[in-house]
């Protein structure tokens, strides 16, 4: 699993190749620089604690020799651009070297982060629209099995996750190493057997990080679910103010929240401890390294005088130096864990397959002419094996008012969810004009028809945006039309900003009975062929449903509707009624028909309306 997460990450990286060029080349010349600067750091130190005339001296024995080895001939070019012939015009030169290459280096520096930096920014929005993009191509099935809480952590904390590893891990990835291997050389130059010393802390602390690494991305995977529940909790919550209040249940959601983010807490303190370990202990292995070091190379120079205090000076300064970018690397691999295991759940989503797809060659269909058909239709939800909808045949004629009604769970919902294609049948087919639905393409099969619920969906956006959804650029008159015509022109008039009120989240500012004009003008607006109707005055008062029926009717003119009623006042007038009862037609027929065949939809009507002792 890990591999391919490495492998599509870097696919993902080397597409901004010439801004990941420009960077590691400012990367390049940075580390190359930062290694003179060490360099002339210790240039500096041995010049002021050394005598004056032993350099030049020094320098002349080096002019003298046939054969240098490459310490001696670093010390000579050094020497030679920064001696001169006062102690006190060396110390300027010397100064003034240092200054422009820590000014260069830092330069350089820059231009590396900033390049970085648009890659990994880039990077993370790309990652961000293609998972929002996918979200919108996957099928009901898949949000009825996903918590929304869960998405939106996805979407949020795991892709920010990622989005933190790569800000700090791929700087120092390609830049730490080079850092490292530069510095090492030098030390193998000025003594091999300095270096083969220190070399030792190299797989001893890799060691250590590799495994402190595997448990941090183990705790990130499980750190990631859990601020997923915490998401959930906040998300179902908010969405159900209303009834946690009115059941006085604060005590008991402000628990269930503290449960879970103690569970959090938990998790992120031993992945925190693990985080932290990693650094003390490469430094601790390098103290110890150092030590030992200081020791042996003491004696170099002080017993055995193997080894010059200059070099002894610029071996040390190099060493230490070395420490913070091996530091900073042991972090990187942290980052990196944290980030791959969210990088996991984010490809995860990514790689689901959408159940509801168009075929290839999908037909564009942009009108409808004759007749919407199911035709011996089966169905049951994806991982269950009871059926939900039972050798279902019926046609609609365009034109026709068609309503559906029957108990609840007998299936009802479910056909009109069939219809626009959030599901497909399990068995049979449904036509619209004699071509299957599954021939065309989910846009325009989608865009022939309007949708209103019994749950009106609103955005926390401006009246105008709800009723003209997704088209900015529509004239004031079809939208007030639209408004007009669903009997929502009066409140709407009357709200602070008219039109441009915001009506806050799923519509919260305003009634049920409004919210569901504003659906209905929605509708309208949208002018569809075909009409679908989920039980939209079921949860309204008596005044509000008589405004919205009428907005309805007004919907239905010259349409053809399909209803799926729970009030059956509202369907009497329907062309052709369909009685479900778990999952079966069972009967069909005009309200009157049915009223004189004295079944199943007579004894609902006769319920409904306050006789329960009918027949």
């Amino acid at each position: 699993m890990h591999k391919p997460v490495y492998r599509r990450l870097l696919k993902l990286v080397f597409r901004y190749w010439p801004y990941f060029l420009a960077s590691t080349l400012a990367a390049f010349v940075y580390v190359i620089l930062n290694s003179a600067s060490v360099w002339l750091t210790a240039s500096l130190i041995n010049n002021i604690l050394a005598d004056f005339s032993d350099l030049l001296r020094q320098q002349q024995l080096l002019e003298a020799r046939t054969v240098m080895s490459v310490n001696d001939q670093l010390k000579y070019w050094t020497n030679k651009m920064i001696l001169r012939d006062t102690p006190m015009d060396t110390l300027e030169v010397l100064c003034l070297a240092i200054l422009v290459v820590f000014s260069l280096k830092n330069l350089f520096l820059y231009i590396k982060n900033v390049f970085m930096a648009y890659v990994q920014l880039r990077l993370i929005q790309e990652i961000r629209n293609k998972l929002y993009e996918h979200l919108h191509t996957l099928s009901l099935s898949f949000f009825n099995r996903k918590q929304s809480g869960e998405l939106t952590s996805i979407l949020l904390n795991d892709v920010a996750n990622m989005r933190r590893a790569l800000s700090t891990s791929f700087q120092k990835l390609f830049v730490e190493p080079i850092n490292i291997l530069t510095m090492v050389t030098l030390l193998f130059i000025i003594s091999w057997k300095l270096a083969l010393i220190a070399s030792i802390i190299v797989p001893v602390t890799g060691t250590a990080i590799v495994l402190i690494g595997q448990s941090i991305r183990r705790k990130s995977r499980r750190t990631a679910v859990k601020i997923a529940g915490i998401t959930n909790i906040v998300t179902e919550t908010l969405a159900s103010i209303r009834v946690v209040k009115a059941f006085v249940m604060k005590d008991y959601e402000v628990n269930r929240f503290k449960k879970e983010t103690d569970k959090h807490f938990k998790l992120l303190f031993r992945r925190a401890r693990l985080r932290h370990l990693a650094s003390p202990i490469t430094e601790f292995l390098g103290v110890i390294i150092g030590v030992v070091l200081l020791w042996y190379g003491g004696r170099e120079v002080l017993a055995e005088q193997s080894l010059t205090s200059e070099d002894f000076i610029r071996f040390i300064l190099i060493l230490f130096s070395t420490f913070e970018p091996a530091r900073r690397l042991s972090n990187v691999n942290v980052e990196i864990q944290a980030g791959v295991a969210s990088a996991e759940r984010v490809f995860a989503v990514i790689d689901t397959p959408p159940a509801i797809t168009d075929t290839e060659n999908a037909i564009i269909k942009t009108t409808f002419d004759k007749e919407i058909r199911f035709d011996h239709v089966y169905f049951h939800y994806e991982g269950a094996d009871d059926r939900v909808l039972q050798d279902v045949s019926f046609t609609i004629h365009k034109g026709e008012i068609v309503a559906i009604v029957g108990h609840s769970g007998a299936g009802k919902s479910t056909i009109a969810d069939l219809l626009p294609r959030f599901y497909d049948v399990t068995e049979g087919s449904i036509t619209i004009d004699g071509i299957d639905i599954r021939r065309i393409s989910l846009a325009s099969l989608r865009s022939l028809m309007g949708v209103v619920t019994q749950e009106t969906i609103l955005f926390n956006d401006t009246v105008r945006n709800n009723i003209a959804y997704g088209d900015s650029n529509v004239p004031e008159e079809k939208v007030r039309a639209a408004a007009e015509a669903a009997n929502a022109l009066d409140f709407i008039l009357e709200m602070p900003e008219g039109f441009d009120t915001v009506i806050g989240e799923k519509g919260v500012k305003l009634s049920g009975g409004q919210r569901q004009r504003l659906a209905i003008a929605r509708a309208l607006f949208k002018n569809p062929p075909i009409l679908i109707l989920d039980e939209a005055t079921s949860s309204l008062d008596t005044e509000s449903e008589k405004l919205v029926q009428q907005a309805i009717e007004k919907l239905m003119h010259n349409r053809t509707v399909l209803v799926i009623a729970h009030r059956l006042s509202t369907v009497v007038n329907a062309n052709k009624i369909i009685v479900l009862k778990e999952g079966r037609i069972v009967e069909m027929g005009t309200h009157q028909q049915l009223m004189d065949k004295a079944g199943l939809y007579r004894k609902l009507f006769r319920i409904q309306f306050g006789d329960i002792h009918a027949d």
